[in-house]
């Protein structure tokens, strides 16, 4: 079955940096699109970046324009949330899904406080 782990969330420092990992398997990742999305206390889910099969990026919240970059390693199944530049506002729970699957990974949690 599909399965989405998600890895590299914490506590940073605003202005500070964090990689996001998702580790894909169940499904042949380099056929797929993949998606970020995060939830902040208190609103709602939003996506965050998406990026096609063969790594060009298709979506991307307009607030994390020029900090966010999505990646992805097709040889090791994975996805990444390169994120600079963080602010309070970046606090949230990031999950990475397969929409097209309907797949969700549990999330990990990004806290930006001084």
């Amino acid at each position: 079955q599909v399965q989405l782990v998600e890895s590299g969330g914490g506590l940073v420092q605003p202005g500070g940096s964090l990689r996001l990992s998702c580790a894909a398997s169940g499904f042949t990742f380099s056929n797929y699109a993949m998606n970020w999305y995060r939830q902040a206390p208190g609103k709602e889910r939003e996506l965050v970046a998406d990026i096609d099969d063969t790594g060009i990026i298709t979506n991307k919240l307009d607030s994390v324009q020029g900090r966010f970059t999505i990646s992805r390693d097709n040889d090791k199944n994975r996805v990444y949330l390169e994120m600079n530049r963080l602010k309070p506002e970046g606090t949230a729970v990031y999950t990475c899904a397969v929409n097209s699957l309907g797949s969700w990974g549990q999330g990990t949690q990004v806290i930006v406080s001084s």
